[in-house]
């Protein structure tokens, strides 16, 4: 098991107060955090081990963490709405993300999903077309994911409803869409997915999963919609309840793996290459 390690100039740390607010730190040479709680200074973090534990100048008490990817995510600098949490989990599941994939995402927002990405032990490559969200995911992906894994990433500048050019050795592993109209991309998929890859499309509305779901038909198996509830629970000694507020809908999730149009569907028995069919012949 590693050590843990003192916080120094450049960290980011998590500041939670006793009421379990939540205060992204990026900590910098002189640097001071303010709030109407007072003022704490950076300096006082720097070289305190995870867990300590600092007092702010009006007496607010501080536990410094290193910020876990749900802290980040729902913390960082934005420029366009982020994935919920919720959702780049059961995206990267569903994707099934795994260290040395290729993957490529559209578009990059405010770089949520990259990181998540970059921190499963993906290469990817993001196509983006609005420069100013580039430059934000740019700075995220930088400051959150450090140059280490920020090394496996490449954001471009460019339309995805344009035909993409796949990597000069092959198509991706893995495609993951957060566009308005993902569906233009999906029916690249001959040239941009590998044989056996998963694509996944995240839609806040039914009607924009219903237009992707129209595009994997011939050629694609296991296609699937659904959605992810998230409700906290209140527990305090025996008094147990459901939390009066929950994130709820967010988007719908449409995934499914490309096997190729040229199969023949007769080589598969009670399957249907739009997504296999439950019924087995006697």
């Amino acid at each position: 098991m590693s050590a843990s390690r003192a916080f120094a100039a450049g960290d980011t740390v998590m500041l939670i107060d006793g009421r379990n607010r939540r205060y992204l730190v990026t900590l910098t040479e002189g640097g001071e955090f303010h709030s109407h709680r007072g003022v704490l200074a950076h300096a006082a973090i720097v070289g305190a081990p995870e867990g300590s534990r600092h007092l702010s100048t009006l007496g607010t008490r501080y536990v410094a963490v290193r910020p876990s990817l749900e802290d980040v995510v729902l913390h960082m600098p934005r420029g366009a709405q982020v994935i919920y949490p919720k959702d780049l989990g059961a995206m990267t599941m569903l994707a099934d993300v795994a260290p040395g994939q290729r993957v490529m995402e559209t578009g990059v927002g405010s770089g949520a999903l990259s990181i998540a990405l970059l921190r499963l032990g993906a290469t990817v490559t993001g196509i983006e077309l609005r420069e100013d969200f580039a430059a934000r995911a740019r700075a995220n992906v930088r400051a959150y994911a450090g140059a280490e894994l920020a090394a496996r990433w490449d954001v471009r500048l460019g339309d995805a409803y344009e035909p993409i050019a796949p990597p000069p050795d092959g198509p991706w592993d893995r495609v993951l869409l957060d566009i308005p109209e993902p569906w233009r991309v999906s029916a690249q998929a001959p040239d941009i997915l590998r044989l056996g890859g998963t694509m996944v499309a995240y839609t806040p509305s039914i009607v924009q999963a219903m237009q992707v779901r129209e595009t994997m038909g011939r050629g694609w198996v296991d296609v699937r919609t659904l959605e992810v509830l998230h409700r906290t629970w209140h527990v305090e000694g025996r008094a147990v309840r459901p939390d009066h507020r929950m994130v709820a809908h967010t988007a719908f999730l449409t995934a499914g793996r490309w096997v190729g149009s040229g199969l023949d569907e007769d080589a598969l028995p009670g399957a249907l290459l739009g997504g296999l069919d439950d019924r087995v012949e006697e």
